[in-house]
């Protein structure tokens, strides 16, 4: 046996296997209980954008003076933040006061992302069907109570006479049934 050939395989192996491994970090988001709507908005976006990269979120919730003795005001934005993040994330650690800070700490889902995409994408196909732009494979079942207008004009196969003003009634018809 070649020992040259040997080390380059087993490099080659844990070469590989370092490549399918992924570093999970734990990233952080801090909020304060008197926030605003958007800055909020702001802040769980990126928590979830963090959760879809797969890293760890651990969302800190940071109490100055007397806002401590308000521990409920930290625990409803966290309660927002469960229900904004819901399908997307479990939630690794619960919510517990920690000194002057609130600390959760939310995990990405696997099983529950799979769910929710599987859903938006059933979601997505009845909303097609709804519009009445179905593809050809989707089969809709059923009246969706929408009937295609009535249109007066000639058919593919009927002969219009061109007595010079063709044009101008079929203008005129399709004006007025629009």
């Amino acid at each position: 046996m070649d020992y040259g050939k040997f080390k380059f395989d087993a490099a080659q192996r844990a070469k590989e296997s370092r490549r399918k491994t992924s570093n999970v970090g734990i990233k952080e988001m801090k909020y304060r209980p008197k926030i605003g709507p958007g800055d909020f908005d702001t802040k769980t976006r990126q928590v979830l954008r963090f959760l879809s990269e797969g890293h760890k979120v651990k969302v800190t919730v940071m109490f100055r003076g007397r806002e401590v003795i308000h521990p409920d005001l930290g625990k409803r934005i966290l309660e927002r933040i469960t229900e904004q993040i819901d399908g997307v994330a479990k939630i690794e650690m619960e919510a517990r006061l920690d000194g002057r800070n609130m600390v959760m700490v939310l995990a990405p889902d696997k099983r529950a992302k799979q769910s929710s995409d599987a859903k938006q994408l059933t979601e997505e196909r009845q909303r097609v069907v709804s519009n009445g732009n179905a593809p050809d494979e989707i089969v809709t079942t059923g009246d969706l109570g929408s009937e295609p207008p009535d249109v007066t004009g000639p058919g593919p196969d009927e002969v219009v006479p061109d007595n010079g003003h063709a044009d101008l009634e079929s203008h005129t018809q399709m004006e007025t049934h629009t």
